[in-house]
């Protein structure tokens, strides 16, 4: 007799960053989880977010948004020294509960 086991998590199947002037947009899509992170943090403190005074995150395709990540978001929207304005756009209903357990809502503008 064998164990059924749901199968692990999916990495994050894509973040990719666009910026134009003080604009960063983030696509976010997949599963963003632990094994995730360490790119999340990367690309949070990257030079196009670090000179953008707003950020629009998609993440209309994302399947799950950890915890880890989404204080790692946090960190890096308020370790800026003038916080950018962040709109968290189409995060699907299990996300959105994971930003607003984490208190990602306090800093960004979740729609």
């Amino acid at each position: 007799m064998t164990a059924e086991h749901p199968p692990p998590p999916q990495a994050a199947s894509g973040i990719v960053i666009y910026a134009v002037g003080r604009r960063a947009e983030l696509v976010l899509s997949g599963a963003v989880g632990p094994e995730a992170l360490p790119e999340v943090e990367r690309i949070l403190y990257s030079p196009p977010l670090s000179h953008a005074g707003e950020w629009f995150l998609d993440m209309r395709e994302v399947t799950r948004f950890d915890l880890a990540s989404a204080y790692a978001l946090i960190r890096a929207i308020t370790s800026r020294t003038k916080l950018p304005a962040v709109t968290i756009h189409g995060a699907p209903p299990m996300v959105q509960r994971t930003l607003r357990h984490t208190g990602v809502h306090n800093v960004a503008t979740i729609t």
